[in-house]
């Protein structure tokens, strides 16, 4: 049975994502919804712009350990996109 969790936000499938080394976050994953066309992430550039006047955006992302959830900051397209794992 596949436990992959979906967006909430888009109804995809979201990607499990290597923790950069010296996070804080207590787990080597999360899952991150690396849909470019997902409205959370769509919404999240003029929100940002409009906010903070910076060129940023951001994904959905899942803790598994604790099961929350929050924003995870993005400066483009392909930013994080490189650690995302294989299953």
């Amino acid at each position: 049975m596949d436990r992959t969790p979906i967006c909430s936000h888009c109804g995809e499938k979201m990607n499990k994502w290597k923790i950069p080394d010296g996070s804080t976050w207590e787990t080597e994953f999360h899952y991150v919804c690396f849909n470019d066309t997902c409205p959370y992430y769509v919404r999240g550039w003029e929100y940002m712009m409009q906010q903070n006047n910076v060129h940023a955006s951001y994904r959905h992302r899942y803790n598994p350990k604790t099961g929350k959830s929050g924003p995870l900051p993005v400066w483009s397209d392909d930013a994080l996109k490189k650690d995302i794992l294989d299953d």
